[in-house]
Formats: structure tokens, sequence, C-alpha cells
């Protein structure tokens, strides 16, 4: 087997991207806003993904097992073989010795505001938050999402592969997130990870009350918050009746809606107007949007389980959620994730009751739990977190595993963004998302060295590139 020189590597791996994927066309049918209320989008043209080799390296699955020992072979962007022992010899192959290094899946970042909060922060560059409305389930973060940001190259050399990207917590409903591949491109539609599941940002607690009632407006309280959230889920449910009793005439017709042919006649029948808004929410009843909703307090986080219980849809995922171990037998039960900090809270009222034995006391219960950052730094060192909240438990007397820590910010992140049968293992057939670190992941003194995403090298800490052209611009001597 080969060994090339990194300079070599570099050159062989980090494919350019060839295209950008179009403007898609907007919907022409009632069953394309069904799928998620955009048209299809044109992949994206790259060159084919290098076959690699990584041998001779501690392999962790975040499956269950990690192997002193191990190997993992990316072919076609895909994990073509991941095992313990000697790599297999591949024809071919670029092969690289691991020697002394760890191999984890990438890591996922459920809670990001990188692009929509652009790096250098600024009011112009503040796009986060629609506050015009306490709910604007219509907007997309998509819309606002910057992908020269200089915070996503450095979310990269954290080991990161793949983040969503949510709109601000201002509103009861702020619009839909989305979940990008960290992969750089001219247009943030992509940038959109294949495949992934449209979300939804909900909030609820202080932060609404305190934006929309400090304008003295509605709604100024937590009864208000639940009455807002009703009235727009009342609103969407009319909706879907109206377009699901349009389809059923149009198809007895047989002259529109999803059976039949539209024949222009004068008398066919008319779709109801469609509204941004409504889209998004009967997205959400209909289970194809997940929501995630950003709670502090364990009262609030049943509110809105009892908001999902009378409109009939699902929580995927509380975000911060402080008081998550106050419920964690509630979150068990109804497999509901938790995304949260290691260590922040205090810094308000509905984050005082916070500790940082959340993850582990959720883990111990059989609940997901989850590490976000919410941070453009946190999340260049989200490994760290994830120690930090694995060994608060582990000397409370919480039975914990490293497997379960790099669960944290691996598999259970993938799971809560509908990501998890592509990524968030080192398993045969899924995505080569992949990262080398120079030593233990858990480790403070452990860097990310090598990160694959897709089967392509996209950091090399060796040879570190820039992704946005305006560092770039900034970086020139005049």
């Amino acid at each position: 087997m080969l060994n090339r020189p990194r300079s070599l590597l570099f050159a062989a791996l980090l494919l350019p991207v060839a295209a950008l994927a179009g403007d898609a066309a907007a919907p022409a049918s009632r069953a394309e806003l069904d799928a998620a209320g955009r048209a299809p989008v044109e992949p994206v043209v790259e060159g084919p993904a290098p076959l690699v080799v990584l041998a001779n390296a501690t392999v962790w699955t975040a499956d269950g097992d990690i192997w002193e020992r191990g190997y993992v072979v990316l072919k076609d962007g895909r994990i073509f073989a991941v095992g313990e022992g000697d790599a297999p010899t591949v024809p071919a192959a670029t092969v690289l010795d691991q020697t002394g290094k760890h191999i984890t899946p990438g890591l996922i970042d459920t809670h990001s505001h990188l692009g929509v909060y652009a790096s250098p922060g600024g009011k112009a560059s503040s796009d986060g938050n629609e506050s015009t409305s306490p709910t604007t389930p219509g907007v997309w973060a998509e819309h606002s999402v910057w992908p020269q940001d200089p915070g996503l190259e450095r979310a990269v050399a954290g080991g990161v592969t793949a983040i969503q990207v949510l709109p601000g917590s201002a509103n009861l409903i702020g619009g839909r997130g989305v979940v990008l591949q960290m992969v750089p491109h001219r247009g943030s539609r992509a940038m959109r990870f294949p495949g992934a599941p449209e979300t939804v940002k909900m909030a609820c607690g202080e932060n609404p009350k305190r934006v929309y009632g400090g304008k003295g407006g509605a709604p100024s309280t937590r009864m208000g918050n639940l009455r807002s959230h009703r009235q727009a889920f009342l609103d969407a449910q009319h909706a879907m009746h109206e377009w699901d009793d349009w389809d059923e005439k149009a198809a007895k017709a047989g002259k529109g809606g999803k059976k039949g042919k539209s024949k222009g006649n004068d008398d066919s029948p008319k779709p109801p107007k469609r509204d941004l808004n409504t889209e998004t929410l009967i997205g959400v009843l209909k289970g194809e949007i997940l929501p995630q909703i950003h709670c502090y307090r364990a009262d609030d986080m049943l509110s809105i389980l009892q908001l999902a219980d009378e409109f009939g849809f699902s929580v995927r995922s509380f975000h911060h959620a402080l008081e998550a171990y106050k419920i964690r037998d509630v979150l068990a039960e109804r497999q509901v994730a938790s995304s949260t900090w290691a260590d922040w809270w205090g810094f308000k009222l509905e984050a005082f009751d916070g500790i940082p034995h959340n993850a582990a006391l959720l883990t111990e219960a059989g609940a997901l739990a989850i590490i976000h950052s919410d941070s453009g730094i946190g999340i260049q060192r989200l490994n760290q977190e994830a120690s930090k909240a694995y060994w608060t438990g582990r000397h409370a007397g919480i039975e914990l595993t490293e497997n379960d820590a790099i669960r944290w910010v691996t598999a259970n992140p993938a799971w809560a963004l509908g990501i998890d049968g592509a990524t968030g293992t080192l398993t045969k057939d899924k995505r080569g998302d992949v990262v080398v670190w120079g030593g233990h992941p858990l480790s403070i003194y452990s860097s990310a060295e090598l990160v694959f995403v897709n089967g392509r090298l996209r950091y090399d800490k060796q040879r570190p590139g820039q992704w946005s052209d305006f560092e770039v611009g900034q970086g020139v001597d005049r």
C-alpha cells in the first residue's frame, strides 16, 4: 500500500466545486407543495470522490464499537468499509497511515446561526430574527444564510460536517430552519444536506413575550404565548382541510388535484389561496417538517407537548432545554431529543435552574441528549463540550460510556435532524462524513487534522484553505 505525501494528498482530494445548483422553479402542483413546499434542486456537479484508506487508527463508530486499531475506507463519497485490524488492500487507493490518531463520524450541530448572524457581527449581517410579527412560519433561514461567513470554515476546522441553521428566538414561530452540509458554495441552497427533512423553529418562554410585550403588543405573558401558538395551528388546520377538500373535489371531477388532469374548464374547482405561513405549519401537522423548539423551563416544555397533542404533531427536539432533566422520564417515553449545552446557564431567569449534569441525566433515563453550540465559538470545540458534559456526569456517579459522549455530537443530532440514515455513525454505505483527530477526541489537547465531507477532504490542518472571499479580501496586503 502506498503512503502519499500530504501536499499531494491535499491537491488530489480537495476537489473544487464545478457548478452551482440553479434556482428552482415555483411548485407547480399541490403534490410538490406537500413535499416540503419547494421544487427539487438540481444536484451540484463535482468530480468523482477519491478512493481513500485511513489505516491503523482508533476508530469510534458512534454505534457502540471503539476499535483501538481499525480502518475506514472511503469510496465514491461513501463509507465503503470500516472495521477492526489490518486495512484491506484496495487497488488505486490513497492510503494514509493514521497510527496514534482517532477517527470519528463528522460532528453535527443542531443549533447554529452561522450565516444568518454572520461574521463580522453587526446590524447589516443580523438576519436571524424576522421580529415583525410573533408568528412568521413562512420565512426560511435559507434565504438569510451568507455562504461566505468565515465562521463556516472555522466550524469545519473543529470537525463539524453538518449544521442546522435556525432563525432566532424572538418569535413564537420564527420560520423554517435549514440543514447544511459543510461544503463551500456561492449560494445557500446548494449547501443543503441532500434529503434532509424541512425543520421549523419555534420558541416559548421569555424571549417572545419580552420582544412583543415590550412593544406594547402581544404576547406579553406565557399564556399569551400559548394562545398565539394555538391560533397559528388552528389557522393551519383550517387551511389544511381546505386543501384536502379541494384535492378531493378536483380528483372526483377529473379536472385537477393529485389524481386528475386539468382541462381548463371554467367550472374547475378553484384551489385555495396559497399562504406561506400556513403551508409551513401544514407540513408540521402532516409530519413532514420537524419542529425544533427553543425552551428552557420544564413547565414550558410540558405546555408545548400539550399543544402538540392537541394538534397531533410530534416535537423532534427541544433546544437549550436546561430543565430537561426535570422531565427526563417524559422526554424518554415520548422520544423527544434535548439539544443542550454542557455548562452554559444562569444568564437570564428562565436559565437559572440549569445544571451541568443535564445531558448525563437524560442519557441515564434513556432520553436522547445532544450537545449543541448556539455559538460561532462553541461550534469550533463541540468535542470538548461533549467531554465536559461526560466527565461532569461521571464525577457525579452517573454511568456513562465514551460512546455516549461521542453520540451526543454525532448520532443523536443526526436523528434530531432526520438525517441519521445518511450520517452520524461510521457505518458501511453511509456518507463519508469523517474526522481524523490528532489524539483522543474527548481531550482538550486534540484537534481535527483531516475532515472529510461526503468523502471529499474539506479541511487539512497542515494545509488549511480559505473558503470566504470576504476574509481573503480582508487579508490582502495594500
